[in-house]
């Protein structure tokens, strides 16, 4: 295994290829389609020539797997553990397109042993020069680990629907963000828009509350409306956007994937990326 990451760090310098965009998909509380929102946005940018891997960081509480109709048969944890080699934990959807399940007893990152962080950064490693997005369905809400890891992504895209409740929760979460990294890219997606008014009117509020307090300007991706198809798709486990390709909500989507993919991109270039290095200053950070 490590004699496959030197090859494949020679083969960083020579290439240049850029790497994987790292992307947390968060929201400041749970129930507002986050996960749902991370499995159909994977099919749209796959739908857009882009190959891309979800890792499920809702330890304890990861749906992915239900929500594409997968079993995994290994964990992240398996691989940390060292009791199974990285391709066993990764399972795949369809071309181009797979997901890696969190499992339980991982929380807190500072607590895994040195072996366990060493195998995270070789897998990271290889990981984002295979695909090109790696997209982190994060829990909901904000702890110091998730904060922490959320911070070592280049993007954030921030799940909240029309709810004041969901609204106030998602401006807490970012604050928490921004405390330490003003700079970071922040996407908002609406979830569950009943009429699209409202969808725009509780994002421009989220966005101005953000401008006026945090000094920060944030990117809106679009509005999802609160379909039936939505429902239906997770009794079935299919993603709508298979499912129902021609529902409004599967239309929305793939527009909001179009959307994200235009704007503007992080410099991810192998020798500038810093995802790596900050996954391992996450871990550095509490051990000293």
């Amino acid at each position: 295994m490590h004699d496959q990451a030197e090859a494949l760090r020679l083969k960083m310098m020579k290439s240049q290829r850029q790497v994987a965009r790292s992307i947390a998909v968060v929201s400041g509380k749970g129930g507002v389609g986050k996960s749902n929102f991370t499995a159909n946005f994977s099919y749209g940018l796959v739908a857009k020539g882009k190959k891309v891997l979800i890792v499920d960081m809702d330890i304890g509480m990861g749906n992915i797997h239900i929500l594409f109709g997968a079993t995994p048969m290994f964990h992240l944890k398996d691989y940390l553990s060292d009791k199974q080699q990285l391709q066993s934990v990764v399972t795949p959807i369809e071309d181009n397109l797979a997901f890696i399940a969190g499992g339980s007893g991982l929380e807190n990152v500072v607590e895994w042993s040195g072996e366990m962080f060493d195998r995270l950064i070789e897998a990271f490693s290889i990981l984002q020069m295979e695909y090109d997005v790696i997209l982190f369905d994060m829990g909901a809400g904000a702890t110091k680990s998730s904060i922490d890891l959320i911070l070592a992504m280049d993007e954030i895209i921030l799940i909240a629907t029309p709810e004041p409740t969901s609204i106030t929760d998602a401006y807490s979460m970012i604050k928490f963000i921004c405390l330490q990294d003003a700079n970071k890219s922040i996407h908002i997606v609406s979830n569950r828009v009943l009429k699209e008014q409202d969808g725009r009117d509780s994002v421009a509020r989220l966005q101005l509350a953000m401008r006026k307090f945090l000094f920060i300007d944030t990117h809106v991706l679009g509005f999802l409306p609160d379909d039936i198809h939505v429902r239906n798709a997770v009794i079935a486990q299919i993603p709508f956007v298979k499912l129902y390709p021609n529902s409004k909500v599967s239309k929305r989507m793939l527009a909001i994937t179009d959307t994200f993919l235009h704007s503007n991109k992080p410099n991810t270039s192998v020798e500038t990326s810093g995802f790596i290095d900050k996954i391992k200053g996450v871990f550095l950070k509490g051990r000293v």
